[in-house]
């Protein structure tokens, strides 16, 4: 998910909820939203919550209840917009546990037993390709949790941008600089130049760091 995007996309529905029309109805306390405006605007809020944290997180559970004990009525109307401020202002102040990055954690768990696998049944070619292709998703994904640019750059460029912004330390700080060329050399089958201890490293690294941070 681009937080940029995603942020925008709140920002567009909170200014686009002060445009909406309301009238006045005689013998009914407060206003009244047109229902396709009030309900227009609430089903997009609904996917955006859904998109973010998931379908079975508060926040959606709360926007759920909310739209569906609502009538268009301002001060019902206003239970919606609290549930979808507090979702803007948790993304926002980062404090999302993104479902994604947990699946992500799965699928790197998986990359990673099999490269584990293929290394422990002599195919240390096969384990190569298959931990270098973890450990630059990996790094990708991670680079982007902490808002560094991943467009055009390389493996060493990411592992640059992560130092200089103390985002590594200890044991992976050392063990990752090894490992943009042991990526390299086996996404170009420079087989010679990879031996079973680069990819033992390189696993060994991918467990920290799915632990630690997916």
């Amino acid at each position: 998910m681009d937080r940029d995007k995603i942020l925008n996309r709140f920002d567009e529905l909170g200014n686009r909820f002060k445009t909406l029309p309301t009238q006045r109805n005689e013998g009914v306390r407060g206003h009244h939203f047109h229902g396709v405006d009030w309900l227009s605007w609430a089903t997009s809020a609904q996917h955006l919550i859904f998109s973010v944290f998931g379908e079975n997180s508060i926040h959606a559970k709360n926007i759920n209840k909310a739209v569906a004990d609502c009538n268009g009525y301002d001060y019902e109307f206003e239970l919606v917009c609290a549930v979808f401020l507090s979702a803007h202002d948790d993304f926002k102040g980062g404090y999302l546990i993104s479902v994604e990055k947990s699946i992500s954690g799965e699928i790197f768990g998986d990359f990673i037993g099999m490269a584990r696998a293929a290394l422990s049944e002599g195919h240390k070619n096969v384990a190569a390709v298959l931990a270098a292709a973890a450990l630059e998703d990996a790094i990708k994904r991670f680079c982007i949790s902490k808002e560094i640019d991943v467009q055009g750059k390389s493996l060493q460029d990411l592992v640059n941008a992560m130092k200089s912004k103390s985002l590594l330390s200890g044991s992976k700080k050392s063990l990752l600089d090894s490992m943009p060329r042991i990526r390299d050399n086996a996404m170009h089958a420079h087989w010679d130049k990879i031996t079973e201890a680069d990819i033992g490293a390189m696993i060994g690294f991918l467990d920290q760091f799915l632990i630690s941070e997916f």
